[in-house]
């Protein structure tokens, strides 16, 4: 009966122990910008596609990393937020993609990720996202209709925040889940991850707010976020939307599903800017949008 109640204590201990853990540890499980995260392995020239190396302040005062791949003049622009791992270095494969849709390609890093300055936060990804927005269109003149948002994994959360306040042309999600406690409780059930977060990253509560034509794209084979996340997510997206389904394991769409994906994607490019009537896409969405931005940046840096 003693050794009963000194094992189970031990393994009450060893539970405790786990839960502190991952309360503590949640950042660093969240956020992986590889180990040699200031030094990038390769640059859009590698793969034979000029860019812009830009520097973007933040609000805050945080320097972002970022590249600009031109397609040409008067031709939309992709703003791309990536998931929670590596830095732009590892998103090449996307950058020729999206290049090769013909569209100009804005892609930059997180702070505390790759050259970018500062340590990640939820807060702080959401400054980034709205920083890099505010660049296109207060330094290199697009309007909000021009501005596509591709968020990918942990970027979805991201660029669907975003869009609810800036309601893009359109906006793009792959790979996302509902919101991270949703994720974690998928693969911890065995702790009470719901109450530990710290993090919410919702994407299905933003997507609520947006109006923009949105496209869900997502793998049946996804090994990290189940495709029922992304079927949420989809169901309750405000604007006209489309769903993409695609092959492969998590954020490997592009290998795996070949032209699906590409096709997919070049039909909905299409579809939202050229099809959708004026009364569903941004470019007729309310000026308060950005009002409500400019509001929320200046609150959060004074």
């Amino acid at each position: 009966m003693a050794l009963a109640a000194l094992l189970l204590l031990v393994l009450a201990g060893l539970y405790g122990a786990i839960l502190f853990y991952v309360y503590a540890r949640q950042a660093r499980l969240l956020y992986q910008p590889q180990a040699s995260h200031r030094t990038l392995s390769a640059t859009p020239g590698a793969i034979g596609l000029g860019y812009e190396d830009l520097r973007i302040r933040a609000p805050d005062g945080v320097t972002l990393h970022a590249w600009l791949v031109p397609a040409g003049p008067g031709r939309p622009v992709v703003l791309f937020c990536h998931g929670n791992a590596g830095n732009i270095a590892d998103r090449l494969d996307t950058v020729r993609l999206l290049h090769g849709l013909n569209v100009n390609v804005l892609i930059f890093d997180y702070r505390g990720y790759g050259q970018s300055t500062g340590r990640p936060s939820e807060d702080g990804t959401y400054r980034d996202a709205e920083a890099v927005w505010r660049y296109l269109v207060e330094e290199r003149g697009y309007a909000r209709h021009e501005i596509i948002l591709f968020g990918r994994s942990l970027g979805g959360a991201i660029a669907a925040h975003l869009a609810q306040d800036v309601q893009p042309a359109a906006l793009i999600l792959e790979a996302a889940f509902s919101s991270l406690p949703d994720i974690a409780a998928h693969h911890f059930w065995y702790l009470p991850v719901r109450y530990l977060a710290r993090f919410r990253y919702s994407t299905l509560d933003y997507i609520r707010s947006v109006d923009a034509p949105t496209l869900v794209i997502h793998s049946s084979e996804d090994d990290v976020v189940p495709i029922e996340q992304g079927r949420k997510i989809y169901d309750q997206a405000k604007g006209p939307k489309r769903f993409l389904l695609i092959l492969g394991p998590h954020t490997e769409g592009i290998q795996a599903s070949g032209t699906r994906y590409t096709e997919g994607l070049r039909r909905f490019l299409s579809w939202a800017l050229e099809e959708v009537p004026a009364g569903g896409r941004t470019g007729a969405a309310p000026a308060r949008a950005d009002a409500r931005l400019r509001a929320r940046i200046i609150g959060e840096s004074e």
